[in-house]
């Protein structure tokens, strides 16, 4: 039996917050209901910060980052480690390994891993961009700080095998972070040995 709404505008409104991942439509109404209860300034203020996110946000021109500006603070920092690129899935991870202070280096996010199960080849991926920073020889050490899951894995060695041809060292995080975990999700101790204990990346790894 479908939900009868006293209003069209409260159904739509929970229509809508109830197309987010992880909200179900109880929650969607009751977060309608509480914007209902705050003054109309808040409302419009949480609205107005979801439409500058949505249209004011800008990738990093560098290591593709969230970011306000055309390149990124970490990439713009000349007090980072340039010769020590972090390879990364998403935004998430980059914040993860932020938040240890173990890590110097910069970040190159790939934006996904390869999942044909998705839909998602190399070609969706910031791949390209990363072999371009690698030949430019500015590069020392690539660290490859993907997920331990199969799709993390099959992407490690793709990335493994076209940097292959230059001289640069490929590593990877230490296997701390447990075989199936998401990087993003790891303790933040875990997370910062695992990049310190980093080992140098294999074909048989």
């Amino acid at each position: 039996m479908s939900e009868r709404y006293p209003s069209a505008l409260l159904e739509s409104a929970v229509n809508e917050l109830a197309s987010l991942p992880g909200v179900g439509r109880k929650t969607a109404l009751r977060l309608a209901l509480y914007m209902l209860r705050r003054d109309v300034g808040y409302t419009e203020n949480f609205a107005a910060a979801l439409v500058a996110l949505r249209r004011d946000v800008k990738y990093c021109r560098v290591c593709h980052n969230i970011c306000d500006d055309e390149i990124c603070a970490i990439c713009a920092n000349p007090q980072r480690d340039h010769e020590t690129v972090c390879v990364v899935e998403n935004i998430k991870e980059v914040m993860a390994i932020e938040n240890t202070g173990q890590f110097r280096g910069v970040y190159h996010v790939l934006g996904g891993i390869i999942s044909p199960m998705d839909g998602t080849g190399p070609g969706d991926l910031q791949i390209d961009s990363l072999v371009e920073r690698v030949a430019r020889g500015e590069v020392k050490e690539v660290i490859l700080a993907l997920s331990t899951t199969m799709e993390g894995d099959t992407t490690n060695f793709f990335i493994y095998r076209k940097l292959a041809p230059y001289d640069v060292k490929t590593s990877m995080i230490a296997r701390g972070v447990s075989i199936g975990d998401e990087i993003e999700y790891a303790d933040e101790i875990t997370l910062g040995r695992s990049i310190v204990n980093r080992t140098e990346f294999k074909m048989n790894s």
